[in-house]
This record gives structure tokens, C-alpha cells and sequence, in this order.
């Protein structure tokens, strides 16, 4: 098999991401409209700060139907610190910033490897997006291993290491201090115009883990789409800063919402 390939992505303007790949994120309804309105990032880290709320549900609604999200387009390093109060930097030349660029491309280059032999794990993996673990668990482990970086899962505001939400890893340069985060995503090799959501940002208070200024990250990891038999094809690196996002706005309800009141069950009137 031929060695896996790779691409550094920057934030040069030649790099920008295609319109047709524009990355949806899902947000509760409404909620970080108003953030974005009616909050400055400084005042989202108090413990006192206090959003804004329409206490009219028609109202509220009239207002996020008149935002019309769906056609809008948003930065994702002000939506990162709207949500944060923390700044998005992007990726430059600086020494940090190589020395974990080098660092992430080790990692990544060791964990193609391992992933690919006969005998790994993968193949005992039903769904490809089983395999994200894999990867985030090779990649802290190799990252960690690395000379002066720091890396681990991310801690949410109230101090729990959480797996779940964006980012999933922190990388730490040691000599600086300076602060990157790393969200690996799989992708199938060719599918780089698809333009279903692949990557989303649900920006919670308590659960929410971007607590530092960082560099954002994103690694795309191909594969062939054999399932089952699944190889990885290459990655390619993308920097954050200079993604734009779409707002999904969407009311929802499960099942405890909606069978708790059922009116009528033919089944128990039996």
C-alpha cells in the first residue's frame, strides 16, 4: 500500500474552505443568537453575567424566523468566542506553532501506521465512526509521548474531563504555554465536496471546553470507504480560524416529551 498521504491546510487565503463545503453546526434554538446580540465576550465568563431572555414564545420565535439562520454565515472564531469569552488564533510561523505542527504530524504518521497493520483493533469495528476513538487515542497518547507538548482530553468550565462536544483533544507547547486544540474527524477519500454537516459546535455553558486562547484545529483522516476492511488514505490539517459556519436552528422533542401526556392507548384500554 502506498504511504498514506498528507496536506498541511493554513491559514493562507489560497487555503480557504469551498463555499460547497460549508460546515453546519447545531445550536438550541435561538439561544446563541441572543448570546451573539446581546453579550460581549467578556461579560460570557462571569458568574454573574445574565443572558437576555424573551419570556414571549411567539415572540422568540418571530425573531429567530426573521434571522433566517439557514441563510446566514457566521465566523466560527467569533462564534468560539462569543461562546467562550477566549480568543481564536490563528495559525502562523511563530516557533510554537512548529514545533506542534511537527508534533501533530509525527502523531498522525505513527497512527496511520499502527492503524493500518493487519492485526489492529479496526478490524473488529463494525461503523467507521467507531474508529474515532482510535484515533483520538493514538493521537493523545503520541502527542503526550512528544517533546514539550502536553496533551489530554479537555476539561468542561466546571472541571469534568469530558469526551463528548467539541475539542476533542488540547495540545499544550510547554516552552511557550500556548494553547492548541485538535478535533480529528474521518472523512472518505473524495468527499471533500460533500456538503452534509460533518463537524458541529453546540456551545453549552457548564459542558463548554474551550477555556483557553488557542490555535483551532481540525485533522481530516481519509479512508478507502471499504467497510470493514477499512484503510487510511492520508489526512490533511485545517485551521480553524478561518472557517465560516451555518447556524441550524431546530425545535425538538424525544419521546419522554412526547408519550408522557398520551391521551389515548388503545393497547392498555384493551
Amino acid at each position: 500500500m502506498a504511504p498514506p498521504e498528507k496536506k498541511l491546510i493554513s491559514n493562507k487565503p489560497d487555503f480557504l474552505l469551498d463555499k460547497k463545503t460549508l460546515i453546519t453546526f447545531a445550536l438550541g434554538a435561538g439561544v446563541m443568537l441572543l448570546c451573539v446580540r446581546f453579550i460581549s465576550p467578556a461579560a460570557s465568563t462571569s458568574s454573574s453575567a445574565t443572558i437576555p431572555k424573551i419570556a414571549d414564545e411567539q415572540a422568540l420565535v418571530s425573531l429567530i424566523l426573521r434571522e433566517e439562520l439557514a441563510d446566514r454565515h457566521f465566523s466560527f472564531a467569533q462564534v468560539a468566542t462569543a461562546s467562550s469569552g477566549k480568543r481564536v488564533i490563528p495559525l502562523d510561523d511563530r516557533d510554537s506553532h512548529r514545533r506542534v505542527l511537527r508534533a501533530i504530524e509525527s502523531a498522525m504518521e505513527g497512527s496511520l501506521t499502527f492503524i493500518n497493520q493487519a492485526d489492529s483493533p479496526i478490524h473488529e469495528l463494525r461503523r467507521i465512526n467507531e474508529a474515532s476513538l482510535l484515533f483520538e487515542n493514538q493521537l493523545i497518547q503520541r502527542l503526550q509521548a512528544s517533546d514539550g507538548m502536553q496533551c489530554e482530553v479537555p476539561k468542561t468550565r466546571e472541571g469534568e474531563m469530558q469526551r463528548a462536544g467539541y475539542p476533542d483533544i488540547k495540545i499544550t507547547d510547554t516552552q511557550s504555554g500556548d494553547v492548541f486544540y485538535l478535533d480529528p474527524k474521518l472523512m472518505e477519500r473524495g468527499s471533500e465536496e460533500n456538503t452534509l454537516r460533518t463537524f458541529y459546535f453546540e456551545p453549552k455553558q457548564r459542558s463548554l471546553k474551550i477555556l483557553d486562547d488557542a490555535v483551532h484545529l481540525l485533522v481530516g483522516i481519509e479512508h478507502d470507504g471499504n467497510d470493514g476492511n477499512w484503510s487510511f488514505t492520508g489526512w490533511r490539517l485545517v485551521d480553524l480560524s478561518r472557517l465560516r459556519v451555518r447556524m441550524k436552528a431546530e425545535f425538538q422533542a424525544a419521546n419522554a416529551d412526547l408519550y408522557q401526556d398520551s391521551q389515548f392507548q388503545p393497547n392498555q384500554a384493551r
